[in-house]
Parts: C-alpha cells; sequence; structure tokens
C-alpha cells in the first residue's frame, strides 16, 4: 500500500549529517535517527518522491527490502536468490549493483556487488530461462548491498544517480564544488534568506545557485531529468506529479541580492551557463572580477571556496595573507564563510574564526570557518550595538 509507513536510509556527506535529519524534520519525516553519513526515517511512497524533490543534503534514499545474516559467500547468494525480485522489476528492466561493506568476511566491496548480481540473474534464468541485463552506468533498477558484520541489508536505490547530480550543471571548471555539500554549507552557515548573498570565487557557479534555490523555496532537484524509482513496477506518475506541484507552490520573500564574481572569464562563463540552465538569469548576476580588488556592500552574507593547494598561483602563505587583507579591508560589517583544505595554512588570514565546522569535499578533510568582520574593534562594535539598543 503507497499510504503505508516504511523505512527509508537517506545518504549525505560527513558533517551534514544534522543538516539532513533538520530536512527531513521539516518534511515531515517520522522516526528520525542519525546515524555515520546518513539519516534513517520512516515515511510512505508519496514522501519518498517529496524526498527525494526536496533534499538539498541527501546523496540518495534506499529503500530496504531485505535484512538476513550471511556468514560466508554462499550464505549471501542463497539469500539474494530466495528474494522475490519481480516484485520490483520485469526481465525487459535493466540492473545495476552496488555494495558497501564491513566485514572481516566480505571485504571487496565489488566482489559482494558480483555475488548480488549473480543471484539476481540466476532467479530470472531459474524461472524464466533468461535473464535481464545488466547497465552499471544508466540502469533502470538500482540495487544496494550494505553489509555490515554479517548483517545484510539489500535496498532499492529510489534517487538512480546521485542526488548530487541537480540537472542544472552543464558547465563545470577545475574542483567543482558538489551540489549537496554547497546547500549544506549555506545551511549550516545560518544565512537568513535576507541579507544579500555573494561568493566572491564563484566558479561553475555552484554555491550560488544552490543559495537561490534555498532563498526562493524551488525544489533542489526541480531540474532532474529521472529519478530511480520511476522505473520501479508500483511507481504512481500521478502521485508524483502532485507532488511536484505541491513543491513548486511555495510562498517567496526573498528580495535580496544574489552575486557572484571570479577573476577567470572561463568560470564566469561557465556559471553564467548553469545559472541559465536553472533559470536564475534574472536572479543572480556575475561579474568578472579579482577578489583582491573588490569591495562588497556591508551586512552582505558572504560564502566560498578558495582554491586548493596547486590551483593556489600565489604561494599558500601569501594567498590567505592576502584574503584576510581583503576581508579586513573591503568586506566590513559582513558575514565571511570559506572553506579550506589548506587547513594549517588558514591561520595566516590573520582574523579569528568565530566557528568551525569540519567538513569532507570529496576525499579532502576541510575546514569550513566563520568571520565576522567589524568596522573597528569588535569590542566597539558590541558597546555601540549595546548603547543603541
Amino acid at each position: 500500500m503507497k499510504n503505508e509507513n516504511f523505512y527509508m536510509l537517506a545518504k549525505t556527506m560527513y558533517g551534514l549529517e544534522e543538516v539532513l535529519a533538520n530536512e527531513l524534520k521539516d518534511l515531515g519525516a517520522q522516526n528520525i535517527k542519525i546515524q555515520n553519513r546518513a539519516v534513517s526515517f520512516k515515511g510512505d511512497t508519496g514522501f519518498m518522491y517529496k524526498a527525494n524533490l526536496n533534499l538539498r543534503t541527501c546523496l540518495r534514499i534506499l529503500k530496504p527490502i531485505a535484512t538476513f545474516q550471511a556468514h560466508d559467500e554462499k550464505e549471501l547468494y542463497k539469500n539474494i536468490l530466495k528474494i522475490n525480485w519481480e516484485e520490483y522489476f520485469e526481465l525487459d528492466n535493466t540492473f545495476a549493483t552496488h555494495a558497501t561493506t564491513n566485514s572481516e568476511v566480505f571485504n571487496h566491496s565489488k566482489y559482494a556487488s558480483l555475488l548480488v548480481k549473480d543471484g539476481i540473474a540466476d532467479f530470472f534464468r531459474n524461472k524464466h530461462n533468461k535473464r535481464p541485463n545488466v547497465d552499471p552506468d544508466n540502469p533502470d533498477v538500482t540495487i544496494n548491498l550494505h553489509i555490515n558484520k554479517h548483517t545484510c541489508t539489500v535496498s532499492l536505490d529510489s534517487s538512480g544517480k546521485s542526488l548530487h547530480r541537480r540537472g542544472y550543471k552543464t558547465e563545470t571548471i577545475i574542483a567543482p564544488i558538489n551540489e549537496v555539500l554547497a546547500a549544506g554549507m549555506i545551511l549550516l552557515s545560518g544565512w537568513n534568506k535576507k541579507d544579500n548573498f555573494h561568493d566572491p570565487m564563484c566558479g561553475s557557479g555552484t554555491l550560488l545557485i544552490e543559495a537561490a534555490l534555498i532563498a526562493y523555496n524551488i525544489p533542489a532537484n526541480i531540474f532532474r531529468d529521472q529519478f530511480g524509482f520511476e522505473h520501479w513496477k508500483d511507481f504512481d506518475a500521478d502521485l508524483f506529479e502532485k507532488i511536484k506541484d505541491v513543491s513548486l507552490d511555495k510562498e517567496i520573500d526573498y528580495n535580496g541580492l544574489i552575486t557572484g564574481g571570479d577573476n577567470f572569464q572561463k568560470a564566469v562563463r561557465s556559471s553564467r551557463k548553469n545559472i541559465e540552465n536553472a533559470l536564475m538569469f534574472e536572479s543572480i548576476k556575475v561579474k568578472n572580477e579579482d577578489f583582491f580588488e573588490t569591495k562588497i556592500n556591508e551586512n552582505t552574507f558572504v560564502i566560498f571556496n578558495p582554491p586548493y593547494g596547486e590551483r593556489i598561483e600565489l604561494g599558500v602563505n601569501e594567498f590567505y595573507e592576502k584574503v584576510g587583507d581583503t576581508l579586513k579591508n573591503n568586506y566590513m560589517n559582513c558575514t565571511v564563510w570559506l572553506i579550506s583544505s589548506d587547513i594549517e595554512n588558514l591561520k595566516m588570514i590573520g582574523l579569528k574564526p568565530t566557528k568551525k565546522i569540519e567538513l569532507m569535499n570529496s576525499n579532502l578533510k576541510c575546514s569550513f570557518r566563520e568571520f565576522k568582520i567589524y568596522s573597528g574593534s569588535k569590542k566597539a562594535k558590541y558597546l555601540n550595538d549595546s548603547s543603541s539598543s
């Protein structure tokens, strides 16, 4: 039954678990529990559609269909063979399998995935003397296996391709930031969705577009071509259309400016193309400008992802010194957040961060830091605020 609640698992990136849990709570999920790089919850089929469409910090949503114990490869294969796969897809559908393992017995995830593939293929071959084709790149149905010691959980991947692939990004530059991480950074920062938003090193425009999607209450994944659940046997197209309509019918009260800059013309072209794809050309303005020569309006909220390591043309220390000087002189009374994997060199900025959050950008350990830029001393700012209140 579509209106019955079932257990699901939303996968995310390290450091974004609480943000994702809050998103799920706001959407109306039940039984929310934070795990490592994941959040479990309950909802019905309609909620699964809504979550895939709306969640900004989720990579994929899994729907478990079987849990069992397996102590060796034969036991794993036999349990896969027992599942009635015809409940989920047909012979003429393509499928793919993925596995993650935390087990001394099953210590090769690719081999565990192969056992799942063989079990599914043999299930159909035993019944029909034929088997469905495997398509690792664009399958109709994706099956996920998670093994923790001897406990095996088999799930359908309701998202298909990772949800960070929003559908608006056709242009990229070197080391683009992941859309899920970008949205997570904005939500972690506490931006009030009222102040102007600026990214002075905007690259391909990801932070700007994610900020606009948040500010204008637009579902994160509205531009995707498809989701995994659209190929499931029980897919309800009418229900999904209703959920899309409701998700788009939200009030918008943002009247600020969303702006970006980059000193590389190629990056500006890339960001403008992606902004156009996201139908945000009137809402986001990007300039070709050098960060070190910019001066920003007071009370602007700033988030940016400076280049790391080899991508920095100056020496790393000199680069961060110049970043600090520019913020102190040209970003008066602004809240500034930046993310960097050059954690040891961040102290060269010469400003004391008011917050530090540990995140991962791909496989790089990063620090996401907030700086409050005051005109004059922080003490003077506090005294002025106190006397005016």
